[in-house]
């Protein structure tokens, strides 16, 4: 799993509540592109290439983005064949929950589509 988000302290602190919340010590893999290479706020296709390639065991990569430019940069990444050979999908999914839930399925041995859906189904989630 990736997390783009804007923000690299929001994409790694959500890569490790999510880790946290697996359950196991040895979670699937996941890491966080967050922000431009500086620290800045923004979304670098540098570090989302990187960071797919780092999570990348030829299983899929399930990539949950935070907004706007993080969508788009994933989505022109996916497009362009620059992510190859990893198959990357993006998550149509709440960025925190969906993260958990993405991170738990897989770390149970969800294939990429299981993990997909689990990931996807965390935007139905009620609190109330």
């Amino acid at each position: 799993m990736v997390l783009v988000s804007h923000s690299r302290d929001v994409a790694a602190s959500t890569a490790a509540l999510a880790r946290a919340l697996t359950g196991t010590d040895k979670p699937a893999p996941a890491a966080a592109a967050g922000g431009l290479p500086d620290g800045s706020v923004g979304t670098s296709a540098e570090l989302v290439r990187a960071a797919v390639a780092a999570v990348d065991e030829g299983a899929g990569v399930v990539v949950l983005c935070d907004m706007g430019s993080a969508v788009l940069t994933v989505k022109a990444l996916i497009g362009d064949g620059s992510l190859a050979p990893a198959e990357v999908r993006i998550a149509d999914a709440p960025f925190v929950e969906g993260a958990v839930t993405a991170l738990v399925t897989a770390s149970a041995g969800g294939d990429l589509d299981t993990v997909l859906a689990a990931a996807d189904d965390a935007r139905a989630y009620r609190k109330l």
